[in-house]
């Protein structure tokens, strides 16, 4: 019998089910996410580091786990909280179950939870911290949770990035593109797509000063998705800085936000985030609506652009900014995951515009 588990709120709200994966308490920011498949991917994801995700899709694990669909070398939630957990995966690629991939990573689930509810009320509230536990009473959980630091205090930035550089050779061996990569929190996905593009792929930890970067002779920069709170990464704003100019840039995610800083703009957390496969978006420059893959709980303050910087893209749910271009230098950026993993794949076009821009350095 699988042991009674509760998932407590900030705001003292509890929710009451059952323990999968490891058995251990965890703590976290509590956020959802509306896609239908990709809980492989999700769990991956580097820009979940710090949070409990609740995915709004009832029944999950139904097919497995495999060995392709990760999207960096670990599990990278705090926690995961669902309504229904698959015991027996039905896929010809599955080689395990997700409760079996939770207790590999020693991170805790929670089932039978009614995560309609959860969902209703961090639409309602906004998302907040939260406790995932099976040995502490709610009040004990709660008291707990009063002595843990915010989510948006903590640079998760410097957690998940790579501890050192590496390299994928491009496929031909002798690629047009030499593609440097500020790992703030990089899915493989993003590897994958600029491989079969045959670049040369340099993926460098977000510590590295902005000469060693600019040593590597790179023809682009992509700045990466990443998880937390831009206001705490300044020292990544300073190396962007150095970087505006010399090459061209291209900015996913936590690389538009850091881009936006870079350039004066200020950022915001917004209530309850974009997290989702099916989000809406519109290209400005010629009306044309994008469905995107999206998971950022931060945007960029359109008020407050300045020194060239613009609009390109805007979020047609809430109207916030889903992506910036210069006028002058090349340099662009969009606020959701043009690599989708998961959602639709209408926006992987942007890595070739990328490219483009390279051969036009050049």
């Amino acid at each position: 019998m699988a042991k009674r588990a509760i998932l407590v709120l900030e705001d003292g709200s509890v929710y009451e089910g059952y323990t999968f994966g490891a058995e251990t308490d965890a703590y976290g920011e509590v956020v959802f996410n509306t896609s239908m498949i990709g809980y492989q991917e999700m769990l991956t994801d580097p820009s979940y580091a710090g949070q409990i995700v609740v995915p709004t899709y009832p029944l999950i694990g139904n097919y497995g786990i495999n060995e392709q669909d990760s999207e960096s070398k670990k599990v990278q939630v705090k926690g995961f909280v669902v309504r229904e957990e698959c015991l027996e995966p039905n896929h010809y690629l599955s080689t395990g179950t997700i409760d079996q991939f939770l207790k590999d990573y020693n991170i805790p689930g929670i089932y039978g939870v009614d995560t309609r509810a959860i969902t209703r009320r961090l639409r309602s509230v906004g998302v907040m911290m939260g406790i995932i536990t099976s040995d502490k009473t709610p009040q004990q959980a709660l008291e707990e949770l009063g002595k843990l630091p915010s989510y948006g205090s903590i640079d998760f930035v410097k957690q998940v990035t790579t501890d050192a550089p590496y390299q994928w050779e491009p496929q031909s061996g002798d690629s047009a593109y030499n593609i440097v990569i500020l790992d703030l929190g990089l899915k493989y996905s993003i590897l994958r797509i600029l491989h079969q593009m045959d670049c040369k792929l340099t993926v460098v930890p977000c510590t590295m000063p902005a000469d060693e970067i600019l040593n590597l002779k790179p023809g682009g920069i992509v700045l990466s998705p990443g998880p937390g709170n831009p206001e705490v990464l300044d020292y990544i704003v300073d190396t962007v800085r150095e970087i505006i100019g010399k090459k061209p840039i291209m900015g996913i995610c936590m690389g538009q936000l850091i881009l936006g800083r870079v350039f004066g703009a200020k950022t915001f957390k917004l209530k309850f985030g974009h997290r989702g496969a099916n989000h809406p978006v519109r290209d400005l420059s010629d009306g044309r609506i994008h469905i995107t893959a999206q998971n950022h709980g931060y945007a960029v303050d359109p008020d407050s652009l300045k020194d060239g910087l613009e609009v390109s893209h805007i979020n047609l749910n809430d109207g916030t900014v889903e992506g910036l271009r210069h006028r002058e230098l090349p340099i662009f950026s969009i606020q959701y995951h043009s690599e989708a993993s998961p959602g639709p794949l209408d926006n992987t076009y942007l890595f070739e515009k990328f490219l483009e821009m390279v051969r036009e350095g050049k």
